[in-house]
C-alpha cells in the first residue's frame, strides 16, 4: 500500500494538472516530492478536511494557524513555489465549480475525501473573525472599532517583540537600495559597511513626513490613526507642533499616552481613542494618516478625504500613506483576500493608486506628489518577520500558537506581494488649495529628500 505523503503528492498533483513545486512531508513520517524543496508538512488528516471544506486561501490559512500544516525549511521560498497552489484572486483562476467539470480533478477530490476520513468539517480556529461585514453592514463606527480592536488589541507586549523600539507599524524608508544579494539588509551608500537598523528606517520614514508637511513650531498636526503614538511625539518633539492623535484602539492610546509622559510631551500631544469622522475641533495646519485609510473601505473613501479637507485650513496639507493594489482589468471582479480578511485586517480594503488620487481630488485636496515606496516595505516586513521569530516563544506565550502563526504568515506573503510587484504602498502628498490659488508648497516639489 502506497505511503501517505506518496497518494498525497498524487492526488494533489491531480488537482494542479501539474508537478508538484514542494516536498510533502504526512503524519506517518513518510515523504514524496522533489528533494531540495521546501517541505510542506501536513500534520494531520484534519489538514485534508480543511482543504476540502474550504479549498483556495482561507482553507490553507485555517490549516496553518491551526498547526495541521507548517513549512520546514525557508517560509519564504515555500510561500513563493506555492504561490499558484494557493494565492486566489487571479484572473485567470478556476472557480471550484468549474474546476469539478474536469474527471481528474473529481477523482483526486474522491481520493483526498477517502484520505481525510471523518466527513465533519473543523471548526475554525479561535482566532478567525466571525460574524463581521458578513452579517452585518460594514465600516459603521461600531464595527470599526471591532476590527480594529480584534488587529491591535493583541498586546503591546507582542508588538514590541514585532516593530522593535520604534513600536511604528508602517512602511520604514530606508534611505538606500538593498543588496540583491541580501533583499533584508539594505546598505547606505554613504556608510557601506554600516546596516541601518529598522529604528534607523522609521524614524526616516516619520522625519520625511513631516518634511512632506512643512511642520514648523507652533502648528498643529492631526494624525489619524496614530497608533502607538511615534508620529506624534516626532512631530512634537523634532518640530515643535502641537498634535492631536486619534485611534480606535483602547490599547494604542494607553501605550503612547505613556510615551508622551515619559517624554515629557503632555502638553503639545494629546492622545484620543476617537473615530476621524468624529473629530470637529479644526481647522489643523497638516494631517498625517499613514497606514489607516485601508481600514476606510472603498464606499465611504470620498467621506474619508471630505472629512479630512473639511478638518484642514486653506493651504494646509494632507500626507495619505496608504497601501495600494494593482488594478484589475474587470474592477467588479475584485474580492477581499480571504485569508486577511478573516485573521488580520477584518474589512479592510485595498483600492489602486489611481482611485485613491482621484477621491481627494474629488474632495477638493489638490494632489502634488505620489511617491511609491513598494520595496521598501518588502524590506520593512522581512524585519519584522525576523524580530517575531528571534523572539518566538515569547511570543506565543504572550499572544497564543494560533496568533503567533497568524503574524508570521501573513507578514511573510506580504513581503513576497510587495517583492512581486502584487501590492505597493504610496505616499500621497495633497493640499488644500485656497480660491487664490496659492498652494504654499514649494516650487521644487522634492525639496524634502
Amino acid at each position: 500500500m502506497q505511503d501517505a505523503a506518496l497518494r498525497l503528492k498524487a492526488l494533489m498533483e491531480q488537482l494542479l494538472g501539474a508537478p508538484l513545486p514542494v516536498r510533502i512531508r504526512a503524519w506517518d513520517g513518510s515523504e514524496a516530492g522533489p528533494p531540495g524543496t521546501p517541505v510542506l508538512v501536513v500534520r494531520n488528516r484534519r489538514a485534508l478536511r480543511r482543504l476540502l471544506w474550504k479549498p483556495g486561501e482561507l482553507g490553507w490559512a485555517r490549516a496553518w494557524v491551526a498547526g495541521d500544516l507548517t513549512v520546514d525549511g525557508d517560509l519564504y521560498t515555500a510561500l513563493d513555489t506555492m504561490a499558484e497552489m494557493v494565492w486566489e484572486g487571479r484572473e485567470d483562476a478556476r472557480s471550484p465549480r468549474q474546476a469539478l467539470r474536469d474527471p481528474d480533478v473529481r477523482a483526486a477530490v474522491r481520493g483526498l475525501v477517502r484520505m481525510a476520513g471523518s466527513p465533519l468539517p473543523p471548526a475554525p480556529p479561535r482566532e478567525e473573525v466571525r460574524a463581521h461585514s458578513r452579517f452585518a453592514r460594514p465600516h459603521t463606527k461600531h464595527s470599526d472599532r471591532r476590527a480594529i480592536s480584534h488587529h491591535y488589541d493583541v498586546g503591546n507586549d507582542f508588538y514590541e517583540i514585532v516593530l522593535g523600539p520604534s513600536m511604528v507599524y508602517s512602511c520604514a524608508y530606508w534611505e538606500a537600495p538593498a543588496s540583491p544579494d541580501s533583499p533584508a539588509s539594505p546598505t547606505p551608500s554613504e556608510s557601506p559597511d554600516a546596516t541601518p537598523t529598522l529604528e534607523d528606517a522609521q524614524r526616516d520614514k516619520l522625519s520625511l513626513v513631516a518634511r512632506k508637511l512643512g511642520l514648523q513650531p507652533g502648528m498643529r498636526l492631526l494624525d489619524v490613526g496614530c497608533g502607538w503614538g511615534s508620529m506624534a511625539i516626532h512631530a512634537a518633539r523634532e518640530h515643535g507642533v502641537s498634535v492631536v492623535g486619534v485611534t480606535l484602539s483602547q490599547e494604542q492610546a494607553a501605550y503612547a499616552r505613556k510615551r508622551v509622559a515619559e517624554e515629557g510631551l503632555t502638553d503639545r500631544v494629546e492622545i484620543r481613542v476617537q473615530d476621524y469622522r468624529d473629530v470637529t475641533d479644526g481647522p489643523y495646519d497638516a494631517i498625517s494618516s499613514i497606514g489607516m485609510a485601508e481600514h476606510v473601505g472603498s464606499e465611504l473613501y470620498l467621506e474619508y478625504a471630505r472629512n479630512l479637507f473639511a478638518l484642514l485650513k486653506p493651504g494646509g496639507r494632507l500626507l495619505n500613506h496608504q497601501i495600494g493594489r494593482r488594478p484589475w482589468r474587470d474592477e467588479e471582479r475584485y474580492e477581499i483576500n480571504g485569508f486577511i480578511d478573516a485573521y488580520v485586517f477584518p474589512d479592510g480594503e485595498l483600492a489602486p493608486i489611481g482611485q485613491t488620487v482621484t477621491q481627494l481630488e474629488n474632495a477638493g485636496f489638490e494632489v502634488r506628489d505620489v511617491e511609491s515606496i513598494r520595496e521598501h516595505y518588502a524590506l520593512t516586513l522581512r524585519r519584522w518577520v525576523a524580530n517575531l521569530e528571534a523572539d518566538w516563544p515569547r511570543a506565543v506565550r504572550l499572544a497564543g500558537p494560533g496568533r503567533a502563526r497568524v503574524w508570521r504568515l501573513y507578514m511573510a506573503a506580504s513581503a513576497l506581494a510587495f517583492e512581486r510587484n502584487r501590492i505597493g504602498v504610496n505616499q500621497v502628498l495633497a493640499v488644500r488649495t485656497p480660491d487664490s490659488g496659492d498652494s504654499g508648497m514649494p516650487l521644487r516639489a522634492r525639496t524634502w529628500n
